[in-house]
Formats: structure tokens, sequence, C-alpha cells
């Protein structure tokens, strides 16, 4: 049995809209580039293009590149050129964001991607589409967009937005990760998504579930690679500095004409802190931000103990954020790749 690590990276400022493009998106992105070549390994830099055209409309208004586009465009087509991926993330709120001297205000009545209706679905993916065709295929002729992540991970109601991506080209997503519930700006439920681990086609009405024999076009889901673990797992110190970032860089409160009419989900919603949560168990993620190198090397050889049949190769799905890849967090990753380098089932890109 092969192994595949697919490093993917949400690339992105911070999700209230403050922060600056230069230190959160392309200095830890260079960094993390250089690091994953030194050990044969190659990054998805899944750039959240509807920010990226905030970005641009800026620039292109008051001729100033206060967010850097030059910068990030050019490290874009740089990865491409030394061998790394890029692939469509899409914070919906963006299309309509207003600068207001200070950070972005976003367009929250337009948060719930995956809730609005088909048509603006569709104009939305279709623009980011265009854009990174634009920009990457004179670097790779061959370059195509196939892959999607939904903001927040929020694949549901799958319908419309199943149908948009797949009009707009887009055959995969890495959006679910097993044993996931959230209410509020965005609601879904992934405790009965197929797999924690291995991709599977996807049904257009449920991405929890297998397509049906008789569906045409499919979505390959990558399913971001989760354990359900005690709350004690998800101790670490980059984990601790995320949380307390976080604090800082709030967003929006819901607001209820946007929100999911789904009460169960909001109940269930498994990233709220409680009472409730030292008692259960919770999906922590093969993210290599948060975890620690050890923590990454002990998910890898429990991965390899996970039967598989009629497959010799599993894609394993890792994620991260360029927000969150501070110097400490890169010390702790290169411990990882290390070991990785040194195993032998493990393919080196």
């Amino acid at each position: 049995m092969r192994y595949n690590l697919r490093f993917t990276l949400d690339y992105e400022i911070h999700g209230n809209g403050d922060g600056n493009p230069w230190n959160l998106m392309v200095e830890p992105t260079e960094r993390l580039m250089a690091l994953l070549e030194k050990y044969g390994q190659k990054l998805t830099i899944m750039a959240d293009v509807a920010e990226i055209l905030s970005f641009k409309k800026y620039k292109s208004e008051t001729g100033k590149d206060d967010f850097h586009v030059r910068e990030i465009e050019n490290q874009l087509q740089d990865a491409i050129r030394r061998g790394h991926d890029v692939q469509l993330h899409i914070h919906s709120s963006w299309f309509n964001a207003i600068w207001n001297g200070k950070k972005w205000d976003q367009c929250i009545e337009e948060y719930n991607m995956a809730a609005l209706p088909l048509d603006r679905i569709h104009e939305m993916v279709g623009q980011c589409v265009d854009y990174l065709l634009a920009l990457l295929t004179p670097v790779k002729p061959d370059y195509k967009v196939f892959l999607f992540r939904a903001a927040n991970w929020s694949m549901m109601p799958t319908d419309n937005i199943y149908k948009a991506l797949l009009n707009n080209g887009i055959t995969a997503d890495t959006s679910v990760y097993k044993g996931g519930v959230q209410g509020g700006n965005v609601s879904y439920d992934y405790r009965e998504a197929h797999h924690n681990l291995l991709c599977y086609p996807a049904d257009e009405h449920n991405i929890n579930h297998l397509a049906s024999k008789d569906q045409h076009k499919v979505i390959t889901e990558y399913p971001i690679y989760t354990e359900m673990r005690p709350f004690w797992s998800f101790f670490s110190p980059i984990r601790l500095f995320r949380m307390i970032r976080s604090f800082f860089h709030r967003h929006k409160k819901s607001s209820p004409s946007i929100l999911n009419d789904n009460s169960e989900i909001n109940k269930a919603d498994n990233r709220k802190v409680s009472i409730m949560a030292l008692f259960r168990k919770s999906p922590w993620k093969l993210d290599f931000n948060q975890a620690t190198g050890t923590q990454l090397i002990a998910a890898l050889k429990r991965i390899k103990r996970v039967p598989v049949v009629d497959r010799d190769i599993v894609d394993v799905i890792l994620i991260g954020h360029s927000k969150s890849f501070i110097p400490y967090n890169q010390i702790a990753f290169n411990k990882f790749l290390k070991w990785a380098a040194s195993d032998i089932e493990i393919n080196k890109q």
C-alpha cells in the first residue's frame, strides 16, 4: 500500500476581513513551500479567489496595491512553476465586500454559499474559475481547476453547490471531515460521511453519501482525515495560540436571514465550547497547523493500520491555513516531514 500525503492550504486572511495579505498569505506560504520541497513534497494552495478579487477591485479603483495583489498573483504563478498546485476555495461573503478604512466589511447575507440560489452559486464559481485559468494557464497550458473547498467546510445543503461545481468543470471536493457538525452562519452535519479517510463518489443530494449508480456526473469527495477523540487530544501550544488569536478576529454574529432552519444541527454543533464538550468525542483533523509533529506521526501510523480493500494508493488529506503557519509550527511540522521522508510507503510527489 502506498500513501500520498496531500497538503492542502487555505490561502486567506482572517475570516472577519482584517489582516495583511503579505503577513498572512504570501510570506508564510513561501516558507511552507520551501519546507515541503526540502522533503520532496508538494502543496495544494486552496486560494480564496473571492477575497483576491476584492483586493484586485480595490487596486483598480484606488490605484494602490495595499493588499499585495501583485505579490499574491506572482506567488500563485510561481507555485505552479515549482510543481505545486493551486485550486479553488471560496468565501462567498467577499463578493460584495467593502473596505471601511480599517478592515473589509463582508456581505453577511451571502455568507452561507451552499444555501444560495443555483444561479448565484454558478456565477460565483464561474468568476473564480475564470480568474484562475487566466492567471495560471500562461504558466502551465494544461492547468485545470478541478478541486474545491467550501468556506467553513460547508457543502450542505448539497444540491445547488454540487450542480454549480459540475457546471464549471469541477469534479472533486475536499470540504468534508467525518464527525463534524456546525450550526450558525453555516450549518452542516458530517457525522454520517461515508469515510474519514478514503475518497468516494459523492451523492448529488447529500455529500455524505455514495452516489447512486444512475448518477451520470459525479464529484469525488476527498475527506479531510479525522479521528473522533476526547478533549485532551486537542491540547497543543499551536492550537492554544490559534484560539487566542481568533478571539481578536471574530466574525459578525449570525444573521437570522442566512441561517439554515436546522435546530438539530445548531444544538449538536461540536465547535461550541461547553461543559458537555468535556464528555464527548470531537473530530480531530489532520491539521498541520494545530497538531504537533509527534501527533501527526502517531496519526499516520494509525492510518497505515486502517483496512483498505481494492486500492493500491490512499490519498491522505491534511489541512492547514497560511495565516496560522507561524515559526513554532514550522519547527513541529519539520519533525513530521523528516519522519515521512524516511517511510518507504509514503510517496514523494
